[in-house]
């Protein structure tokens, strides 16, 4: 294991956050405030509690979670995108480096940058909520595993990606909409038999509820069945890039 090749592309990747400070770490706090304050104004008055949870409190593992794998998603896919974009790619492919060592750099930059913005925003809704976490060791596990099954994940985007557009394709068309139809502001118990069939589908139910379960204690979902989940989609991940570098789709040509 070449440690030093892995460092070398963390701190490049690290140092990146810190050089776009505002865009990386002050706007997703702003906004998961504005959630906040829209939500807490406009539906935490007229909905009082939830599964015996003040809808305040409820809805801040939705938000993190939120703002986590949207934050994964782009973090990585930018970080392996630019070097394709810029050409120097394939300075990094001829390299005596392995494509773990890559992978380790990469993603584990995006997924320390998802984990600390996570961290912010849950400090920043001490000041909106009375928040207590039931479980908080499984709430850092899941909040863990998601930025790093999710950065790799973002990772694999990045390599498909062909431009700009197909960059942020992926987390405003796919990774918002399924965020939001997954439970992250209500529990998929308020809906209807039929709809909480279809909701079930969608991955991202499993990750909400785990996470919010380590909060408060309840779920509607078996957290078994959530932790399988997230493990089941990270093992997919790695096969998918295992592949990649296997037969260097978009990154040799």
């Amino acid at each position: 294991m070449n440690l030093q090749a892995v460092k070398a592309i963390y701190v490049f990747e690290m140092s990146r956050t810190f050089r776009t400070l505002l865009q990386s770490i002050v706007s997703p706090v702003i906004s998961t405030s504005l959630y906040f304050v829209v939500f807490g104004a406009a539906i935490g008055s007229r909905i009082q509690e939830v599964d015996g949870v003040s809808y305040g409190a409820f809805i801040v593992p939705g938000l993190i979670m939120l703002t986590v794998l949207t934050q994964s998603v782009t973090n990585a896919a930018f970080g392996i995108y630019f070097p394709k974009f810029i050409g120097t790619i394939f300075e990094l492919m001829s390299a005596p480096i392995s494509f773990l060592e890559i992978v380790l750099g990469y993603v584990g930059a995006a997924a320390t940058k998802a984990l600390a913005i996570g961290l912010i925003i849950l400090v920043t809704a001490t000041f909106f909520v009375d928040l207590h976490i039931e479980h908080p060791v499984w709430m850092l596990v899941f909040l863990v595993l998601t930025c790093i099954s999710f950065s790799l994940f973002g990772f694999i985007v990045g390599i498909w990606a062909q431009n700009f557009e197909q960059l942020q394709l992926i987390p405003l068309l796919v990774i918002t909409p399924l965020v939001f139809l997954g439970g992250s502001f209500y529990s998929i118990n308020m809906l209807p038999p039929v709809w909480q069939t279809v909701t079930l589908f969608n991955p991202v139910v499993y990750l909400i509820s785990g996470f919010r379960w380590s909060f408060f204690g309840n779920a509607d979902i078996n957290v078994g069945i959530s932790v399988a989940m997230i493990f089941l989609f990270l093992s997919l991940c790695l096969g998918i890039i295992w592949w990649i570098f296997k037969t260097g789709y978009r990154i040799k040509t």
